[in-house]
């Protein structure tokens, strides 16, 4: 017993990375849009250091990005090469509505999306498309303030209606939000959020979570009615918490990072605020607030399978505890002593995905959806422009491993699993291109200077075979 014969094996990108053309055709200003590269990155993106427009003073690369928006076709046909069953992407919200609350979309934006679907299933490949990943139009923060306001659950759905009505047919998989859980981590690239002095930073987080879960459990509804084939997913940012001693203080915060990490998954599939969230929140006077038939949205629009990414597991200490502090994630976490570090300090962790697996099945006895996974370095290529890129096959391969061991010896219930990334992109946590994850590299430097040339690398032949052997040639 492996993988399904329908096992969907795949890639996954994001607009804001990837597409660039960030001002052609139409496309309005975004949140990532004005998210810098360099020092200042991590201040914008937490919400700390106020941006609302792009400066002469900072590098945006996510404007050029590896420029898929010219290189849509080829790339897809490379993602064919490979054998991809299905393409993970998303939508760039500010290429259907420009400011975000207009009555009509932008032709070229939709056209540029029913292309790339085209395109996809002539190779045979599915469509899986995330309406929002850490992207929203600037017009909307600026003057509503994104989503601490709850008039963007209805810019949102007018977003979905364009989406599932125009692309019927085209595509069935849909995710709401990107690692939702990010709101909590980094508040204005996850829900457009910045602090002003003397908010409660807390309170104005799940407040806008709420009106997420809300437009989430809406979507789910209104997906099914525009299309019963249609599936929707949530997606969340996950990997174990493993206490840093047996000390039970340690074993506690380790739990307490478990549900923070947990809850909205919880939300959005049981249909209802988990007693330990909603007791906590009241008790820290940041329960949202809620309107009068919030509840019954929420429970009648659970969702139909859980989608999540796995780059690594946490490793949690008490605040008495000795421990050293990890690098390079946004997720707080002790350094775990028993595991290799990538170059950006990420711990690496296969039987960590198993862990989660487990848990996340045990937890919601749902279908579940491996998004993003994979491993960020600094490739070298050759004078021919080729990378011998066997780090990133070792850490894919000892990851899909545990994945398969999960389905054939664990019996956790998996429909796909879609690896970050088929190609060199801009790197969310750092804004660099330096970090690259593709199984194709983009010719591109740190200042988006290069041809472009998509060189597959070494991964690329890889993974190639891993598909054609449904996962048993490793």
């Amino acid at each position: 017993m492996r993988f399904p014969k329908n096992f969907l094996w795949g890639g996954a990108t994001a607009a804001n990375q990837c597409e660039g053309g960030h001002n052609l055709d139409g496309r309005g200003l975004a949140n990532v849009d004005v998210c810098p590269a360099g020092e200042d990155r991590s201040a914008v993106i937490t919400g700390h250091l106020k941006m609302l427009d792009c400066d002469g003073n900072h590098r945006y690369p996510s404007h050029k990005a590896v420029d898929m928006y010219h290189h849509m076709k080829e790339d897809i046909r490379l993602f064919a090469q490979m054998g991809f069953k299905v393409y993970r992407l998303s939508i760039g919200w500010t290429r259907i509505f420009p400011n975000g609350d207009e009555q009509e979309p932008n032709q070229k934006g939709i056209a540029f999306y029913r292309s790339l679907f085209e395109e996809c299933h002539k190779y045979g490949i599915e469509p899986l498309v995330t309406i929002s990943h850490f992207d929203c139009p600037m017009h909307l923060i600026r003057q509503y303030g994104g989503w601490r306001n709850r008039g963007m659950i209805d810019f949102y759905l007018h977003l979905c209606e364009v989406l599932f009505t125009e692309y019927k047919g085209l595509v069935k998989y849909w995710i709401t939000f990107n690692e939702i859980n990010m709101i909590l981590h980094a508040p204005f690239m996850g829900a457009d959020l910045y602090f002003e002095p003397g908010e409660n930073q807390e309170k104005i987080e799940y407040q806008a979570a709420h009106h997420e879960l809300i437009a989430g459990a809406l979507a789910v509804r209104m997906a099914h009615e525009t299309d019963p084939e249609n599936q929707v997913g949530c997606m969340f940012a996950a990997g174990s918490a493993y206490p840093y001693t047996c000390n039970p203080k340690d074993v506690w915060e380790a739990l307490l990072v478990d549900q923070e990490n947990y809850f909205f998954a919880d939300v959005q599939s049981r249909g209802y605020y988990p007693s330990y969230a909603a007791c906590r929140l009241k008790k820290n006077g940041t329960f949202p607030e809620m309107l009068p038939g919030d509840e019954e949205i929420l429970k009648s629009g659970t969702v139909d399978f859980i989608s999540f990414s796995y780059y690594n597991s946490r490793c949690i200490a008490s605040p008495e505890s000795s421990s050293e502090e990890a690098e390079g994630n946004l997720f707080r976490s002790a350094r775990n002593p028993y595991l290799s570090f990538s170059q950006w300090g990420w711990p690496i962790d296969p039987l960590g995905l198993r862990i989660t697996l487990n848990e996340i099945y045990d937890r919601y006895q749902k279908p579940m959806f491996i998004m993003e996974n994979g491993l960020g370095a600094m490739d070298t290529p050759d004078e021919k422009g080729y990378v011998d890129d066997s780090y990133r096959i070792d850490y894919l391969r000892e990851h899909i491993r545990a994945m398969r061991d999960a389905v054939a010896e664990d019996g956790v219930d998996l429909m796909g699993y879609t690896f970050w990334s088929p190609l060199d992109l801009i790197s969310a946590s750092t804004g660099e291109m330096r970090k690259r994850y593709g199984c194709i590299y983009v010719e591109c430097d740190e200042e988006g200077n290069g041809t472009m040339k998509r060189i597959p690398k070494k991964s690329f032949y890889w993974y190639k075979d891993v598909i054609a052997s449904n996962g048993e040639k490793l």
